[in-house]
């Protein structure tokens, strides 16, 4: 019975660190990566549609993304979703495919994406451990229930903040690899 409330703790942490490198792909670094764009939705004809499922988007080098559409007809919709995404960057269109040129990016700038790093870490810790509170009140309630002894609760008890710390660990790992992502020029 503990063994779900365990395996279901540690599937959430892992779901955690996942939401949290897609949250971190969004952050602009000063490099062109085309996870920048994985939140942009285009209206296509009346749809709104992932960007990625309407065009290709490449890097040729490491300051510009090109965004290729499967349908040439859709490049002005896809240019006007880029542009409401708000990602920072003016799309420049040339008929057949749209180019973005990120920004280099400022020290002053580069500070300030740290700690929005640093805040996005910090609430994946805050949800880590709202999810170690349940975990320790489903054990709760299978101590009262009759299901789980004292002995075998205080070491689920024990079990449940190991997985919490290390799923603390990698938040902090990733969260660092960003930082250092950032701060490279």
């Amino acid at each position: 019975m503990s063994d779900a409330v365990i395996n279901n703790l540690k599937e959430k942490i892992e779901k955690s660190k996942e939401s949290l490198k897609e949250d971190l792909n969004a952050v602009r670094a000063g490099r062109a990566n085309p996870a920048l764009l994985d939140r942009v939705t285009v209206n296509y004809y009346g749809t709104e549609t992932p960007l990625k499922q309407l065009a290709n988007i490449g890097s040729p080098d490491a300051r510009t993304l090109v965004i290729t559409p499967f349908d040439p007809k859709s490049i002005g919709d896809i240019e006007h979703g880029i542009q409401a995404a708000n990602v920072g960057i003016n799309p420049v269109n040339d008929g057949k495919v749209i180019r973005l040129v990120v920004p280099q990016v400022t020290e002053e700038r580069r500070r300030e994406l740290t700690k929005e790093v640093k805040a996005l870490g910090e609430e994946a810790k805050v949800s880590i451990r709202n999810l170690r509170k349940k975990a320790i009140n489903e054990l709760k309630k299978e101590q009262k229930d009759g299901d789980l002894t004292e002995d075998d609760f205080h070491g689920e008890q024990d079990e449940v903040q190991e997985i919490v710390d290390q799923g603390i660990e990698g938040v902090d790992t990733i969260v660092a690899a960003k930082d250092k992502e950032i701060m490279e020029v």
